[in-house]
C-alpha cells in the first residue's frame, strides 16, 4: 500500500434533488461543492442518481407484456433531464471542484451520447477540475432495469488520490460478492458507496463491507418527501400509496474497524463533514488483509473482464 496522508477531510451531501430538473440540480449542487470547499472538505460525495433524481416510485408505464405511451412521456421528460458524460454539464461541475480544491464523487443518470440508453453512473473528478472516470451500476434492481441499462466491468474505476485508493459501487451492487472483491483486489481505502437504500438494514452492509474490506466506507443517499414532485407528470398518481418521507436518508461513514464515524443521518437535508484517520486502514490490516495474507490466491482466483 502506498503512502498517504494522514487524515482528510470529506462532506457527505445527504441533499434532495430538484427533481427531474437538470439544471436546478446541477446550481444546487454547484452551491453545495462551493459550501464544503469552504468548510475545507477535500473530498464531496454525493447521492446515487442525484442529478436529476432516483425515479421512486415510477413504473414508466411497464407491465408484463405491454407498455404506455403515458409513462414514455414521463420516461422522455426523465431521459431529457439526464446528462451525457463527458459534456458541458460535467464540465460545470469539474469547474466547481476546482474553485473548491476537491475531489468530487456525483452520482448522474446517464444519457449514452450515441444510444438513446440511460445509465446509473458515478462520475469523478480531480480537484484540479479534470474529469476522472466513472462507474457505471453493472446490475440495476428489480424495475430499475426497465429505466437503466448495465455497465460492464470497464467501468470498475478506482483511482489514486493523496489519501488513498477511491472507488464506488452503487446501491445494491454492494450486494455482489465477487464485485466487493474486485474492488478489494484494487486496493480500495476509500470505499464510496451512494445507495437509494434507506432501510434499517442497509447500515449493515455498510459495516459489513467496512469489517471485510478493511476501507473507510461512504454511505451517502438523498432525502425525499412526496411533495418534492412535479405534480404535472402524466404518472402522478402512482405516488398515490407513497409515504410522505419517501426517503429518509441514511447516510454515514463507517471506519475500517466497522465503527460509525458519523451516525446515519435521518429525516433531514445535511452536508454531512468528517475529518479520517487514514492511519486506521493500516491499522485494521494487521490481523484481516482481504487481498493480501488473509487470502489464498493458490485455492481462489479472481477473474474480471474489464
Amino acid at each position: 500500500m502506498k503512502q498517504t496522508e494522514q487524515t482528510f477531510r470529506i462532506a457527505v451531501a445527504q441533499v434532495s434533488p430538484v427533481i427531474l430538473d437538470m439544471e436546478k440540480t446541477i446550481q444546487k449542487a454547484l452551491s453545495i461543492i462551493k459550501e464544503a470547499g469552504e468548510k475545507g472538505a477535500e473530498l464531496v460525495v454525493f447521492p446515487e442518481s442525484f442529478i436529476p433524481a432516483y425515479p421512486r416510485g415510477f413504473s414508466y408505464g411497464f407491465v408484463v407484456g405491454s407498455r404506455t405511451m403515458e409513462g414514455r412521456l414521463d420516461w422522455k421528460r426523465y431521459y431529457d433531464n439526464s446528462i451525457i458524460v463527458p459534456s458541458d454539464e460535467t464540465d460545470r461541475l469539474g469547474e466547481a471542484a476546482k474553485a473548491a480544491g476537491v475531489y468530487l464523487s456525483m452520482g448522474v443518470t446517464e444519457r449514452d451520447a450515441v444510444s438513446c440508453s440511460l445509465y446509473c453512473t458515478n462520475i469523478f473528478f480531480g480537484p484540479d477540475g479534470k474529469y476522472l472516470g466513472k462507474h457505471r451500476k453493472l446490475k440495476p434492481t428489480g424495475t430499475e432495469r426497465c429505466i437503466w441499462g448495465e455497465g460492464d466491468g470497464s467501468t470498475l474505476t478506482t483511482l489514486d488520490t493523496p489519501f488513498g485508493v477511491m472507488g464506488s459501487l452503487i446501491c445494491w451492487e454492494n450486494y455482489m460478492p465477487l464485485a466487493r472483491a474486485a474492488m478489494y483486489a484494487k486496493g480500495i481505502t476509500i470505499y464510496i458507496a451512494p445507495t437509494a437504500d434507506s432501510r434499517e438494514e442497509w447500515q449493515a452492509t455498510m459495516k459489513h463491507i467496512a469489517l471485510e474490506g478493511r476501507c473507510f466506507v461512504i454511505g451517502c443517499n438523498q432525502y425525499v418527501t412526496k411533495d418534492m414532485y412535479p405534480t404535472d407528470l402524466n404518472c402522478y398518481d402512482e405516488l398515490e400509496n407513497q409515504p410522505d418521507n419517501m426517503c429518509p436518508g441514511g447516510s454515514c461513514i463507517v471506519d475500517p474497524f466497522g465503527k460509525y464515524v458519523v451516525e446515519p443521518v435521518w429525516n433531514r437535508e445535511e452536508l454531512v463533514i468528517a475529518d479520517l484517520n487514514l492511519d486506521q486502514v493500516v491499522l485494521s490490516r494487521i490481523d484481516f488483509d482481504p487481498c493480501g495474507h488473509y487470502s489464498r490466491p493458490d485455492v481462489f482466483e479472481l477473474i474480471v473482464h474489464e
